[in-house]
């Protein structure tokens, strides 16, 4: 089961994190966008997905994936980090920083992959 500090240090390992905060809770940014955050009122990480892909992880698994009236309008969803598959967090961790990171930095970590 993840913890919002394991989460945190599966973060940091993609290459160019740092811990940082955001609404006055920890999490990992890239540059200087945040690759998730924390919703402590519901201690769930909150990732950005667009909203066909939220209503469908919702539906799929309700268990794990909600949404909130604050967050309806936003392209997000919550998850339970007690019952979410880890492997989907990494993947979209690596998504998140794969849109989020800067192109150098993104072409540096490519290189290191050949």
């Amino acid at each position: 089961m993840l913890s919002h500090e394991s989460l945190c240090a599966m973060a940091l390992e993609l290459p160019g994190t740092e811990p940082g905060t955001a609404w006055g809770q920890s999490v990992v940014k890239v540059g200087k966008t945040s690759l998730f955050f924390w919703n402590p009122q519901w201690q769930a990480a909150v990732f950005g997905v667009d909203f066909d892909t939220r209503d469908f992880l919702i539906e799929a698994d309700p268990a794990t994936f909600f949404t909130t009236n604050h967050h309806r309008n936003y392209p997000c969803v919550l998850a339970r980090l007690e019952t979410v598959d880890e492997d989907w967090v990494r993947e979209q961790l690596k998504r998140a920083w794969r849109a989020k990171a800067p192109k150098r930095l993104q072409k540096q970590y490519e290189e290191t992959l050949k």
